[in-house]
């Protein structure tokens, strides 16, 4: 009982050691000479160059050095130098297993599963493979079945063949992984150049209308001042006016008083005597040529007008990207929107 356990265990651990010592390309045992990678997987040399032939199109067939593929394994970047696959260490370790394992007999094939039997013949297993119907198939199915007139071929030549294929179309997957991951990296990278492009022109933009906003601010500060200065000066020359009629006014009034207790003198004599120069008084009170009078409409402040039509839709206007052969052409245009209405109205 012991004995066959030893037997059981022994045989799970030489499959978990065939398991080791198959490449991940051709699924295969190691072939010499075993490279390892800087990741420290391994490859078939041989399976190494087609991944780096597939990996590298432009170099196939060429006498350029150098390159990189990424490892089946665990996608690591290997970057070669000038030797390219053959600048890769040996693994004399893995070697020296492999020989060892079959010097003594202990390597066995693949687990190749139970050989699958044919459907028509129950009795037969598949053993040949159909090139016309790209199936495989059984012996009876070529002499005398559904396959009797077609192209039939070993399982073992197809076998190698297909794998073959596989081996390249995984080798080329994985360039094209390659290809897509440095794309999706260039693509990264332009979506950070677009969001940092974007605020650098967000913030220049901003600092523009700020700089637009001081500047409608200084210039109606400018003309606050312009329109308040003016309205100081009329009110004062107004409130000048105004002082002296009043002192005018202070002044005929008293000497109407005076004129009126003049009128009760019974006195002819003296009465004749003060009554002309009280008269000149009286004329020269009713004059007032001698006060400065303020223009008609000097109340008006319409000369502070301004017209902003044309800044608005110049304002409303600001687009990006307008440069000096722009606004010529917008300028030309107008010039002839105007001889055109200036005709019509001839």
């Amino acid at each position: 009982m012991d004995f066959q356990s030893s037997i059981i265990r022994e045989s799970s651990t030489m499959e978990t050691l065939e398991k080791q010592l198959i490449c991940p390309i051709c699924l295969e045992m190691f072939e010499k000479p075993v490279v390892i990678l800087p990741c420290q997987h391994n490859l078939c040399r041989k399976c190494a160059n087609d991944v780096f032939q597939a990996a590298n199109p432009y170099c196939r067939g060429s006498m350029v050095s150098g390159g990189r593929f990424r490892c089946p394994s665990c996608r690591h970047e290997v970057i070669l130098d000038r030797h390219g696959v053959y600048g890769l260490q040996r693994n004399l370790l893995v070697e020296n297993i492999i020989d060892i394992y079959k010097e003594e007999g202990t390597s066995r094939p693949l687990k190749k599963g139970n050989q699958p039997m044919c459907e028509e013949h129950e009795d037969e297993k598949i053993n040949i493979y159909c090139v016309t119907c790209q199936v495989p198939t059984c012996s009876m199915c070529k002499v005398f079945g559904a396959h009797k007139d077609c192209e039939v071929a070993p399982l073992q030549n197809v076998f190698q063949q297909q794998k073959t294929e596989l081996t390249d179309g995984i080798a080329m997957l994985v360039a094209g992984n390659d290809r897509i991951q440095a794309i999706t990296d260039q693509l990264e990278e332009t979506c950070k150049s677009i969001e940092e492009n974007s605020r650098h022109q967000k913030h220049s933009l901003v600092e523009q209308f700020d700089r637009l906003y001081a500047i409608l601010e200084h210039r109606k500060d400018n003309m606050l001042q312009s329109i308040t200065k003016t309205q100081e000066e009329k009110v004062t020359f107004v409130k000048d006016l105004m002082r002296q009629y009043k002192k005018h006014l202070e002044g005929s009034s008293k000497l109407v008083e005076n004129a009126i207790q003049f009128m009760e003198e019974p006195g002819i004599a003296t009465f004749l005597v003060t009554a002309k120069k009280l008269l000149q008084k009286i004329i020269d009170a009713s004059r007032t040529s001698h006060i400065p009078k303020h223009e008609d409409g000097f109340e008006n402040m319409d000369q502070f007008s301004v017209n902003l039509e044309l800044a608005e839709e110049t304002l409303k206007n600001i687009t990006f990207g307008t440069d000096e052969e722009e606004i010529e052409e917008e300028v030309e245009t107008e010039e002839e929107d105007e001889a055109e209405d200036q005709a019509n109205g001839q």
